[in-house]
């Protein structure tokens, strides 16, 4: 059975090799983001996602902003390597989507429905998930290269300054994305037997 949804997923992969060749606009990517996740399903329809969106030199300064947090960290002959790989990739690429949870609204969620308290945190991880997939299969529709990445909490307190965001807005992940400079390898699975049961 053909399906055009389950084609465009094997089109999402991460690809680590971003460039800023992007023929699109940042008026078009702005919107094509907040449309994806616009669109994405949140328990109680919380709309719990947050997003900032990252282009030019505010692209750059949170990379710069990750690489001086993880200096202060890692271990001086191994920095090298983690700096090469976010300038040759994360900072090299057109721009970065940061993915947030508000956290006053799970809070506000849990007074309102009690007896679902305990599950409200885990449902916003879900619609976290939910957002960052929708968006990262909407670039790759559009020829659009990114990957995931989680640099928090270790960049949190310098996000929230940089960019004055609410307190209540938790760091998830970033995406950064751009052109495809070098396509991923070939994606290998494990057998269905350890993964499906099926019965009826």
């Amino acid at each position: 059975m053909s399906n055009s949804f389950i084609e465009l997923m094997k089109v999402r992969r991460t690809i680590y090799a971003l460039g800023d060749k992007v023929s699109h606009s940042q008026a078009q990517l702005t919107g094509l983001i907040q449309e994806a996740i616009r669109q994405s399903p949140s328990s109680f329809n919380s709309q719990s996602s947050r997003a900032v969106i990252l282009f030019s030199d505010e692209h750059h300064a949170l990379w710069d902003l990750t690489k001086e947090t993880l200096r202060k960290i890692v271990p001086a002959d191994a920095f090298p390597q983690t700096e090469n790989k976010i300038n040759g990739s994360f900072r090299a690429g057109f721009g970065t989507v940061l993915f947030f949870e508000d956290t006053a609204v799970i809070k506000d969620l849990q007074q309102k429905f009690a007896l679902y308290a305990d599950n409200f945190p885990i449902w916003s991880e879900h619609a976290t998930g939910i957002a960052q997939f929708a968006v990262w299969s909407a670039l790759a529709q559009e020829g659009i290269g990114a990957s995931l990445q989680h640099y928090n909490p270790l960049i949190d307190d310098q996000v929230h300054q940089r960019w004055e965001l609410p307190a209540s807005w938790l760091l998830r992940a970033q995406m950064p994305f751009g052109s495809i400079e070098q396509p991923a390898g070939d994606k290998t699975f494990m057998d269905d037997a350890e993964r499906f049961r099926v019965f009826g």
